[in-house]
């Protein structure tokens, strides 16, 4: 079995290991993979240096070897706050009004990743199977090439990527494409998203494309790109409910609530996720229904990201406003509807957590999967399931939403306030019988569509 590379942005080294926020995500889809080959993950320390050393640090934990390097300030401020995450990021969201559009930042960007190819070059090997993550490095695979790397090597992208549209309106797009061209294969979460990739090929390339096999053909090379949808550690995940920390959070959940029916948001605070959207909804439900005050209380869940970027700092804000004008209209002495958390959780919390609540409310404006979708799924009790409310432009849409009104999650629109509080009093409505036959097709598809099967897709379609 040829050895992997993982290389992302970050590394999830043991003592960065359960920060708040880190929900799901990058960390737990690959542990299981590095740990089967003896494999080496490289990236970013998330250590500022004004003098960073030229070699990696490297180590050896519980056989996966992980090397890492730390970055300038200046790197950080224009690859990472800059380029990355306030020019990429709001961009494959679909924000246009957020998306910054700066010439040094952009310059940033790719000498950043010249950087993570001078470094990590060295220490690949010829039989190695290269896995690239995320929209930080999307030009690595060229930087690469360019370095003599004939391994194969894929890439995939853990967020949206827009319509052709939208993308188009990001400087020196083709170039962005056709360094991405230089990979094997190219992953997506959903077909949505690989559609729109394949449409810009074809359209604003010129490359030949296939859309039944994936296989897209420009000047002479040919990449394959493939949806391949993200799933959680089921039975890592799920055996997190036999511990005491689950069974004390998921205790203290249905103690503290009264009888009244627990409903549960989890996210990083991020403008993707909707948090404003989904208080405006729950306003618009409190509004209608007065006094189901008295029967619903709702707990977000909100770790901060990413603090230093103004957008952050500002929904923060408005999130923070928007729950406190529920909370003073409609609290009373013994009862507030919204329960705003603003720190992280280890997992087994959030185990419990999700187990107590009867709703799970997941409606991000854009995402490229949500795993938190996916873990509410498999925490509930197959006698006695709560409800999924899921935003129909998540990436998990496509697999959780089922085939019928009567299956599967209940999508809604994140943007109208009256879809979530319709979907909210549906949720509470809804007889036992009804929960159970919309939960058991979710729950077999997040047990048997883990991210062992997606590695195992991945990297077996990457060997060739």
């Amino acid at each position: 079995m040829s050895r992997l590379v993982v290389i992302s942005n970050r590394v999830a080294v043991p003592k960065a290991r359960g920060a708040a926020g880190a929900q799901g995500g990058l960390a737990g889809a690959l542990n299981a993979a590095l740990k089967k080959t003896g494999g080496l993950w490289f990236g970013w320390s998330g250590e500022e240096a004004e003098k960073p050393s030229p070699e990696p640090t490297v180590g050896i934990y519980d056989g996966v070897t992980m090397a890492t390097i730390d970055l300038e300030p200046h790197d950080v401020d224009e690859y990472y706050n800059g380029y990355a995450n306030s020019t990429l990021w709001p961009l494959f969201h679909y924000r246009l009004d957020l998306t910054e559009y700066e010439r040094e930042t952009g310059r940033g960007y790719e000498r950043v990743n010249e950087l993570f190819a001078d470094r990590v070059t060295p220490l690949i090997e010829p039989d190695d199977l290269v896995w690239v993550h995320d929209y930080h490095l999307m030009p690595l695979g060229d930087g690469l090439r360019r370095r003599g790397v004939k391994n194969r090597m894929g890439f995939f992208l853990h967020i949206p990527w827009p319509p052709t549209r939208l993308f188009v309106s990001l400087p020196y797009h083709e170039r962005l494409v056709q360094s991405l061209l230089a990979y094997d294969l190219i992953g997506f979460q959903c077909d949505e998203w690989l559609e729109s990739f394949l449409h810009y090929c074809r359209k604003e390339l010129g490359a030949e494309v296939d859309t039944e096999s994936g296989r897209i053909t420009f000047e002479g090379r040919t990449t394959i790109a493939r949806a391949y949808p993200i799933g959680i550690d089921f039975e890592h995940f799920t055996a997190q409910g036999e511990t005491g920390e689950a069974r004390q959070a998921q205790q203290r959940v249905i103690s503290s609530t009264r009888r009244r029916t627990a409903m549960i948001g989890v996210d990083r605070l991020d403008y993707s996720k909707g948090l404003p959207e989904r208080i405006d909804g729950l306003g618009r439900f409190f509004d209608r229904y007065p006094e189901r005050v008295k029967d619903l209380v709702f707990i977000q869940i909100a770790p901060p990201s990413r603090a230093d970027i103004g957008s952050y700092k500002k929904i923060r804000a408005e999130l923070e406003q928007k729950t406190g004008q529920i909370n003073g209209a409609r609290s009373r002495i013994d009862l507030v509807p919204i329960r705003y958390v603003n720190q992280g959780h280890t997992t087994a919390e959030l185990y419990g957590v999700y187990r107590a609540c009867k709703i799970g409310l997941v409606t991000p404006l854009r995402d490229g999967m949500n795993l938190v979708a996916k873990e509410y799924v498999a925490a509930q009790d197959p006698e006695d399931p709560g409800v999924l409310i899921l935003s129909r432009f998540a990436g998990a849409a496509q697999q959780l939403g089922g085939k019928g009104e009567t299956e599967g999650a209940i999508l809604v629109n994140p943007h109208s306030p009256d879809d979530i509080a319709a979907g909210i009093r549906d949720a509470l409505e809804m007889p036992l019988e009804e929960r159970k036959a919309r939960w058991q097709p979710m729950f077999e598809c997040v047990r048997d569509e883990n991210v062992q099967r997606w590695t195992e897709n991945f990297t077996r379609d990457l060997a060739g």
